[in-house]
């Protein structure tokens, strides 16, 4: 294997030139970063002290991207320590391998870029820092908005609970129903499923996958993704959506990339562990939830300014969540299920009310705890006339079974995003644009 050595100053020159021969006996040494440390690089000779072409720049990050650059490796070898390196520096390195392709690994540590499936159809991604941070909102919105403007999406979704072989949904073609959920959760479909959320609110056509594990750099340890991307790249569409699950990355290869960040999640998100590898796939960014009781202005700022700092060229835009059933609910009686979180319920209550002129009489955030999900319905029995819920969780086998046995319907409700400052749409046209002349650019090579 080709490899570039990390190595600091605050070992003796001699040390770490058996070190470098111990590696060279396993693998081409092409060159070493030189990441820090001044203490014993004097002592002997210099930085023309190690026997091998050595790179510096003004920090180790810079030192190895330029090391990477300059050598072509396949890994870069870590041989320094603290001081020079602290735990946070060493995932600051991590993501500047990662983002080049090129593995990074130390004494007792090793991450390795994810294989990438390279696909025909031109690919935009929407990936997440975390669960719940509104990324599947996003997505369903985004195949909406570029349906509307003429183009021909489909979306790749991969979840917790996706099926065991990929599933291909035709939601431009056929408008699935509440009843078409039920008789399919009946035959152990998880029915509410990211796919079935798509297809159902963006009436595109949808390819569902599973996974399971997730990888600090977003990696999946086990699933039916790539086969579920070459379904979806032989139906011949414009544009693949890849939709993230929590914070796993899809590993199919992507011309452009959008980022949901959760503003209550901080700028930790950000800036530690592998935030800064997540940004640097991205084209843009989305803050989600920005809106107290879940972050005040000053938090989303904090957020904003943590992108700025790592990525100032990069489009931001803030949004927050708002409910719309897709039927009809004027002057009825509601319970409302959702999966967004207790504080924020009584204004998302307010906001059917006020946009659908409907009495919500009872509101559950439990949409995720079937326990405590069928604990609010039973103490709200007898006092609604429909059931509005989100396509998520318990949205199919609960909620609208629920309503099936108290003989009254299901509206399922898409979760808006709506943009608190900037065009979030025409966000959405510029990273299609780019993804369409990327993969063109691509396919002609």
């Amino acid at each position: 294997m080709r490899v570039v050595a990390l190595i600091d100053g605050e070992h003796y020159p001699p040390v770490v030139r058996a070190a470098l021969a111990d590696l060279a006996r396993e693998h081409d040494v092409a060159g070493v970063a030189f990441i820090g440390g001044a203490e014993k690089i004097d002592a002997e000779g210099g930085l023309d002290a190690y026997g091998f072409p050595v790179v510096r720049e003004d920090s180790a990050e810079e030192t190895l991207a330029s090391a990477i650059a300059r050598f072509a490796p396949e890994a870069a070898v870590d041989l320094s320590d603290e001081p020079v390196v602290s735990a946070r520096a060493r995932f600051r390195l991590a993501c500047v391998a990662l983002l080049r392709g090129v593995a990074y690994r130390g004494a007792d540590f090793a991450f390795a870029p994810a294989p990438e499936l390279a696909v025909r159809t031109p690919t935009l991604g929407v990936i997440g820092t975390g669960k719940r941070v509104g990324k599947t909102a996003v997505s369903a919105h985004v195949a909406r908005h570029l349906k509307a403007a003429g183009l021909d999406v489909v979306v790749l979704a991969m979840g917790r609970g996706g099926p065991a072989e990929p599933e291909l949904i035709r939601g431009d073609e056929v408008a699935l129903t509440t009843a078409d959920l039920l008789a399919l959760a009946a035959e152990g479909v998880h029915a509410a499923s990211d796919n079935y959320e798509d297809a159902v609110m963006s009436r595109v056509a949808t390819v569902g996958s599973r996974r399971c594990g997730g990888g600090m750099a977003g990696a999946v340890s086990y699933g039916n993704v790539r086969e579920g991307a070459e379904l979806a790249d032989g139906l011949g569409k414009q544009l693949l959506v890849l939709e993230g699950s929590g914070a796993a990355i899809p590993p199919v290869a992507r011309d452009a990339c959008l980022l949901v960040v959760g503003a209550a999640q901080g700028a930790p998100y950000v800036l530690d562990y592998f935030g800064p590898y997540r940004l640097g796939l991205a084209d843009a960014v989305v803050i989600a939830g920005a809106e107290e009781p879940f972050a005040s202005p000053e938090d989303v700022e904090e957020v904003r300014a943590a992108v700025a700092g790592l990525r100032p060229e990069l489009p931001v835009v803030p949004v927050t969540f708002r409910p719309r059933p897709l039927g009809d609910i004027s002057g009825l009686s509601v319970f409302f299920a959702t999966t967004a979180a207790g504080i924020i319920l009584p204004r998302l209550v307010e906001h059917l009310e006020s946009s659908c002129d409907c009495s919500v009489v009872a509101a559950s955030p439990h949409l995720s705890d079937r326990a405590a999900l069928r604990r609010d319905l039973r103490a709200a029995a007898g006092m609604f006339d429909v059931i509005v819920t989100e396509l998520k969780a318990a949205a199919i086998d609960v909620a609208a079974a629920a309503a099936e046995e108290a003989g009254v319907p299901t509206v399922l409700c898409d979760n808006v995003p709506e943009a608190v400052e900037g065009d979030l749409d025409a966000l959405i046209g510029e990273l299609a644009e780019a993804a369409l002349e990327r993969g063109r650019a691509r396919n002609e090579v």
